[in-house]
């Protein structure tokens, strides 16, 4: 469990907002070290707004879907993973999500020009991607919480589609 967690942009849907999670004794303990100065913090209309937010985030039924659509999602990367030995390991849950992509499954070389070419194929396709990580080795996936599970589908069997062609 960790001490403090940070969020910001997706919770003020385009407007600037974020927020800081942690426990009582920690935010106490920081309270009495003195002064805490935020450029975007206490404005009324952005606390409204994150309200909003989280009222259609709850009516929509959106954190129940991350589960279940992100969990599905998830076991069909797994899925790529237990097929195609360029895809290493899934990361992630819900809806943020990574497919890592290794030149050999013992080394864990990073698979880096691999994963600029799946990329770049996948744009070919109508997927924008780019790589991230310390080897750019990983597709980054943070889809919107209405995500469907035939937008995963067809996001999933498209990367199946470059890899099953050939990188």
């Amino acid at each position: 469990m960790p001490d403090i967690i940070t969020m910001a942009k997706g919770m003020g849907n385009g407007q600037p907002l974020g927020a800081v999670i942690t426990r009582r004794e920690i935010a106490e303990a920081l309270e009495a070290e003195g002064y805490f100065f935020s450029s975007a913090g206490g404005s009324p209309v952005s606390c409204r707004i994150g309200l909003a937010v989280l009222e259609v985030m709850e009516e929509e039924g959106l954190w129940a879907n991350a589960r279940e659509v992100g969990g599905y999602f998830r076991s069909r990367l797994q899925a790529l993973v237990d097929e195609y030995p360029l895809a290493g390991a899934v990361h992630g849950s819900g809806f943020y999500l990574g497919l890592e992509l290794v030149r050999d499954a013992c080394s864990l070389e990073p698979a880096t020009e691999e994963t600029a070419l799946l990329c770049d194929r996948l744009r070919e396709l109508g997927i924008f991607m780019q790589p991230t990580g310390d080897y750019l080795n990983i597709l980054k996936i943070k889809p919107p919480m209405c995500t469907t599970r035939a937008s995963v589908d067809y996001f999933v069997d498209s990367v199946a589609r470059v890899l099953a062609e050939g990188l």
